[in-house]
């Protein structure tokens, strides 16, 4: 990572502060993108390439730049960071407005409160057991949801692969 975050530095050194040709353009788009450290907020001759690109995302017809020179397409999208350990990604619950989303937006998990030491009663918590816990036979069981952490930087490419290895993921932010 830091051999590529220099190799980003040094290439983004030598970009062109003036206007950059077509053909290029997605190719400084790429090496703007993966700069970490700093982003390309960070570096000058980035904010060029970037701010026409955040320009030309809201006009119709829009077509993302792309540099096959850098094996790189068009960047993916990830508006969801992982779950936490021993929670799944899930559909929030139907509201009943039939508009319901597809988008795994929050993250559950099965928790049963009885499990390895006796029954909820014995524990002194009957008032949970009728707040929404008995989906289970016993009363014990229940789903928690959360809602899914949101990405810093929901965008990213996926360059390489290396020889011999897989392609390195980079995320970044279109936020200025």
């Amino acid at each position: 990572m830091k051999f590529v975050s220099f190799w980003v530095s040094i290439s983004i050194s030598f970009l062109p502060t003036g206007s950059v040709f077509a053909s290029d353009w997605g190719c400084h788009v790429l090496l703007c993108a993966a700069s970490d450290n700093p982003s390309w907020q960070g570096v000058p001759s980035c904010r060029p390439p970037m701010e026409r690109l955040i320009s030309a995302m809201k006009k119709p017809g829009f077509s993302w730049p792309t540099c096959p020179e850098g094996g790189a397409g068009k960047p993916g999208y990830e508006r969801y960071r992982e779950c936490p350990a021993g929670w799944t990604p899930s559909r929030a619950p139907d509201t009943g407005d039939h508009y319901g989303s597809n988008e795994l937006s929050q993250c559950s998990r099965t928790v049963n409160r009885c499990q390895g030491s006796g029954s909820v009663f014995e524990q002194g918590l009957e008032g949970e057991r009728n707040g929404g816990w008995g989906t289970g036979d016993d009363g014990c069981v229940r789903r928690e949801t959360m809602a899914r952490p949101l990405r810093e930087k929901p965008y990213f490419f996926d360059i390489g692969p290396t020889s011999g290895g897989e392609a390195t993921r980079y995320f970044f932010s279109l936020d200025r």
